[in-house]
């Protein structure tokens, strides 16, 4: 938004006065019709997205920098390690930046060895509670810290992670999302993980005022990996990755934090607060997941030091169409066979300074959708959400 300030005299008015009103008058115009021309490029540029900008919005990112010495994880965050890495941004609203600012801050910082990944993070919060004591219990029905973990980006087979202030361990495998027909698998724990929790204050005590709670995780590469051998990332690797805090509103009653509820007797929504936004309240969105970028080097910006691949860019335009598959899908009860059905003409895509070709694939119950450009390279999606990769066969 901006403004254009206009300040009219009387008509007795001096030749110098007109002429300095008149030169202010036209930087003005100029002004403003270099804004439209930016605000129409823009546009531009997002229309091949209409609809879905916030979906296809760009991931933070985070370089995780090698330590040989690794933090003891005890959840103060005092080791020497620490004091050298970087915070990510204070988490935003799950949906979008634009939403309002969470009430309290949460922030995480990352770093790693040959055996593992190491998360710390920092939960700002008055009144900590937390009430679920059993391992594997459903921890976000108290407060609680998550951490998402897609090793090889492809949004199936992937990790979470769920601590309460309590210290409570909720963690679990997923063969593929939800929305594509998949259930937990609440049996797989996580081998050799280690966590802990430090509060700063009492917990359950709603008579004093807390500085919040603080967790630390170590995450061995082992507990990451499929298959039978460990899969320790390699210097310039990069995975996917978010954290979630839930946070529910409450009151107190009989000296206890209680939810407060609706008019219909239920819970309030509780609120999700997220380093990288989603786009949409459903963190089982991987492909929405922040880029984490894995360094040897010395330690320098977390969050500017990798440069996102290309390829992400061309996979944009996959989800661009399965998404509308999706929503095809919900009101007719097939895919479409054809992008034009989904509104889709412009099949030669010119992304950054390279010329690409999208199509798909489809019948009435499966679809997959492909990108290359002129590289070797082809990346498809398919109906569901599975990202995969292929060499071209020589011509």
């Amino acid at each position: 938004m901006f403004k254009l300030a206009y300040s009219f005299k009387t008509k007795k008015i001096l030749k110098m006065t007109v002429h300095t009103f008149y030169s202010k008058n036209k930087i003005s115009l100029l002004v403003f019709s270099f804004l439209i021309i930016s605000v129409i490029s823009r546009s531009s540029a997002q229309s091949r997205f209409a609809g879905k900008e916030e979906l296809l919005s760009t991931p933070k990112k985070y370089t995780v920098f090698f330590n040989s010495e690794s933090p003891k994880v005890d959840g103060k965050l005092d080791d020497v390690v620490w004091k050298n890495v970087e915070w990510t941004e204070n988490f935003k609203d799950i949906e979008a930046e634009r939403m309002p600012i969470p009430t309290w801050n949460t922030r995480a910082k990352m770093t790693w060895d040959d055996k593992g990944l190491y998360i710390a993070a920092e939960l700002i919060d008055p009144n900590v509670w937390a009430y679920l004591k059993n391992y594997d219990d459903i921890v976000f029905y108290d407060n609680d810290f998550e951490v998402f973990i897609d090793p090889d980006n492809d949004t199936h087979r992937y990790y979470e992670f769920e601590v309460n202030a309590l210290n409570t361990m909720f963690d679990l495998f997923m063969p593929k999302p939800y929305r594509n027909g998949s259930g937990a698998m609440i049996s797989y724990n996580a081998p050799g993980m280690k966590w802990a929790v430090d509060v700063q204050g009492t917990i359950n005590n709603p008579s004093d005022i807390d500085k919040g709670w603080t967790v630390e995780m170590f995450i061995p590469f082992w507990a990451l990996t499929i298959g039978n051998s460990s899969k320790v990332p390699a210097d310039g690797d990069f995975w996917r990755i978010n954290f979630s805090r839930v946070q529910w509103k409450t009151e107190i009653k009989d000296g206890r934090y209680v939810k407060l509820k609706g008019d219909d007797g239920k819970n309030l929504p509780e609120y999700n607060w997220v380093w990288s936004s989603q786009g949409l309240i459903n963190m089982h969105y991987p492909e929405r997941w922040a880029y984490l970028h894995f360094s040897k080097k010395g330690s320098g910006d977390s969050k500017n030091s990798f440069n996102i691949p290309y390829s992400e860019e061309q996979k944009k335009h996959l989800w661009y169409v399965y998404y509308l598959q999706q929503d095809f899908y919900q009101k007719n009860g097939s895919y479409a066979t054809d992008l034009r059905q989904l509104g889709i003409s412009e099949l030669d895509l010119q992304i950054g300074d390279k010329k690409n070709r999208l199509w798909m694939e489809a019948a009435t119950h499966q679809f997959m959708v492909f990108i290359s450009s002129d590289e070797q390279e082809v990346f498809s999606v398919n109906n569901e959400g599975l990202v995969q990769m292929k060499k071209k066969l020589p011509k």
